[in-house]
């Protein structure tokens, strides 16, 4: 594998691109903190939507598909596929509250629906340790995608190619601020997709391949095929399939897939002009993220089994790769360095794009939590809108310098997957029900917080002798039911706090029904966004699956599932959109 001069070439006009819209963003960003953190609050669903699905789409996302499928079969997807049901709760029930509360972050959401000293504490605290701890390791995951990358298909070492992109990364969004953030995801999503698809279609035409037939039949990849697990074996099965579903969705709290909406897709809301286009933008990136997406990922994931069969055979490949980053996960970039000259330099322009969109709505969140919820509320009360934006952009020089670092420390994507599962494992029903249930206080909040995380040390240093689902199901157990003790012990939020919540929120339920005296519940819309969920999930899967039996030359199952989403579709607009919207 050669890059050629019309690879580096696509590469160094991408590059000039972002930082074109960088200077052209600047002049708005830096005006004040609504627009350098959100962007005016003026974008429209579309341009979100496709931001949010840039995002997810990291350098790091497609290694992780493949070392799932190499491992566990396509049916290992489960594991994100699950995510599906939070993102569609989100879409229907959570966006438009998450409008409404007009807040700057989803931190700030705590002294809205908290008060007192817990909720300040809660605030200051979540600020940082998301903001700056969290935020440091979803950052770190993604450099390290970007290090393998490079070394195999760029030729260069790890901290060369994070200098580089992390470089022009932090100039636009430093300069530009969300606004540049969103309006250069659009342009990486465009990149990020053609680059998938063609690769997967010239990978699919190598001899070695022979096609789409010749790949499902090859004795390498039968065993990978299967939609679902072996449902005659519990070991199968259960953390595929059962776990993910039963508990993980609505237990763990990961980026871009929180229970109850939260972190960058919560921001991305907050950007909407109003409230129909969060709902919008949420359900444009849940369709393109689930629906859209992983085949192209999946399909090079089969066809890496059977040019390198093994790791050795990656190995013996790449020489110089350090046995540190070697891994099932690196057979992705493994098998673009076999793309031609121009495909290639589209492809790696491709993945350094994923790579920054990430990197930037990161580096943009996490400045946000560590200026607006952290130094204007505790260290300078009195900073004007100025200072912060310098705030913002110090914090953002400071964050990417730390997750390029710790990039350079990590092994693996499933690693990192799995750990930050862990860490948010039994919170994620708090993030769900303290919306509908007054009696959720800060206590709550901050006692499940620090339970998950003494459980998330235990299993990751100190006893690592059970499985990884066996873990995050024991985590998200002892952690639910020490909040929920921890819930009726505690004193709940004063009268006047929950009022103003419900006055400006309007979140209605049997949860606020003390409140119906004072007439502030003008009706619920949850049990329709309930049935919308449902029917929207469905309808994903069904074409999710339904490609996959396409692609495999099961017909008749793929016009099935096709025609079950089609029906899920229309019972949904005839649901939601004639209805819920008008009601909400």
């Amino acid at each position: 594998m050669i890059i050629e001069t019309i690879d580096w070439l696509i590469i160094a006009i991408y590059f000039l691109v972002a930082l074109a819209i960088g200077i052209w963003s600047s002049k708005k960003a830096g005006s004040d903190t609504q627009s350098f953190f959100l962007a005016g609050r003026n974008m429209p669903w579309w341009l979100l939507g496709i931001s949010m699905v840039a995002t997810t789409f990291s350098t790091d996302t497609p290694n992780l598909v493949t070392d799932l499928v190499r491992q566990k079969g396509v049916s290992g997807n489960w594991a994100w596929w699950a995510f599906l049901l939070t993102g569609m709760l989100t879409v229907f029930i959570y966006a438009k509250l998450w409008r409404r509360s007009n807040v700057l972050t989803d931190i700030e959401f705590y002294e809205l629906r908290y008060s007192g000293k817990p909720a300040a504490f809660l605030r200051g605290f979540r600020a940082l340790y998301l903001g700056l701890i969290f935020n440091v390791l979803v950052m770190g995951t993604v450099s390290l995608a970007a290090i393998k990358f490079g070394e195999i298909l760029l030729g260069w070492e790890g901290w060369f190619t994070l200098l580089i992109a992390c470089t022009v990364t932090i100039v636009y969004s430093v300069l530009g601020g969300l606004r540049a953030v969103i309006i250069t995801d659009f342009i990486q999503f465009i990149l990020a997709m053609s680059g998938s698809v063609f690769a997967m279609f010239y990978i699919l035409n190598l001899p070695e391949i022979g096609g789409i037939k010749n790949l499902v039949l090859h004795e390498n990849v039968r065993g990978n095929l299967s939609l679902f697990p072996d449902f005659s074996d519990p070991n199968s099965w259960v953390p595929v399939i059962f776990v993910p579903f039963a508990v993980q969705w609505w237990a763990s709290y990961y980026p871009g897939a929180e229970p109850g909406g939260g972190g960058y897709i919560a921001q991305r809301m907050f950007s909407a002009k109003d409230e129909n286009h969060a709902i919008g933008a949420t359900l444009l990136f849940n369709v393109c993220h689930y629906a859209l997406r992983p085949w192209p990922w999946i399909i090079i994931a089969l066809s890496s089994l059977i040019i390198f069969p093994d790791l050795q055979d990656i190995q013996s490949a790449f020489p110089d790769l350090p046995e540190s980053k070697l891994g099932h996960d690196v057979a992705y970039p493994a098998m673009l360095t076999l793309l031609p000259p121009g495909l290639l330099g589209l492809v790696a322009a491709s993945l350094i794009a994923a790579f920054m969109s990430t990197m930037s709505t990161q580096l943009n969140l996490g400045a946000s939590y560590l200026v607006n919820d952290f130094y204007k509320r505790f260290i300078n009360r009195s900073a004007n809108e100025q200072q912060q934006v310098a705030a913002g952009r110090l914090f953002t020089i400071l964050s990417v310098c730390l997750g390029a670092g710790l990039g350079l420390t990590l092994t693996n994507a499933s690693q990192a997957f799995e750990l930050l599962l862990m860490i948010g494992a039994g919170t994620g029903l708090i993030y769900i029900l303290r919306w509908f249930w007054w009696r959720i206080n800060a206590f709550t909040e901050i006692i499940a917080m620090i339970s998950s995380l003494i459980i998330a040390y235990y299993f990751n240093f100190l006893n690592d002798s059970y499985a990884v689902w066996i873990e995050i199901v024991i985590g998200a157990v002892l952690t639910t039911i020490t909040w929920i003790i921890a819930t009726f012990i505690t004193p709940p939020e004063d009268e006047k706090t929950l009022m103003r919540f419900v006055d400006i929120v309007n979140p209605g339920g049997p949860g606020w029904k003390k409140f119906e005296q004072k007439k502030i519940i003008k009706g619920w819309s949850v049990p329709k966004g309930i049935l919308s969920m449902l029917l929207g999930s469905i309808a994903v899967y069904g074409v999710l699956l339904g490609t996959g039996s396409f692609i495999y030359g099961n017909y008749l199952i793929a016009i099935s599932l096709m025609s079950i989403s089609l029906v899920c579709v229309y019972f949904l607009l005839k649901v939601w959109f004639q209805n819920a919207l008008k009601a909400g």
